[in-house]
């Protein structure tokens, strides 16, 4: 999935899907992100990883949207972590108190 700015894109792995998201992650494409992640989070025999690499920009929706799925998959018992966390994603982070739900976010 592609807009001008956020590309969201899945591979599936032994045992791991692996959700790649990159460009501006905010309000306008909560609705995309949502509908990619729900299916996704309901599969608590598979570990869910979020791949941020390409991640430029975050804000509190973004964020949201990221604890809803912490939340979700911690009910379901299923794992999820985060990896490739650009530095600047981190900090914010860190300062919102959520990098140590996110298993791998180094």
């Amino acid at each position: 999935m592609v807009t001008n700015k956020f590309t969201l894109r899945t591979e599936n792995r032994e045992g791991q899907t692996i959700v790649f998201v990159g460009g501006e992650f905010d309000l306008e494409v909560a609705t995309q992100m949502r509908a990619a992640m729900e299916p996704l989070i309901e599969l608590a025999d598979r570990r869910l990883t979020l791949n941020l690499q390409d991640l430029k920009y975050i804000d509190s929706t973004g964020i949201g949207i990221l604890i809803s799925v912490v939340k979700a998959r911690h009910a379901r018992n299923a794992p999820f972590d985060v990896e490739h966390v650009p530095t600047h994603i981190r900090k914010l982070f860190d300062m919102t108190g959520i990098t140590p739900f996110l298993a791998k976010a180094e």
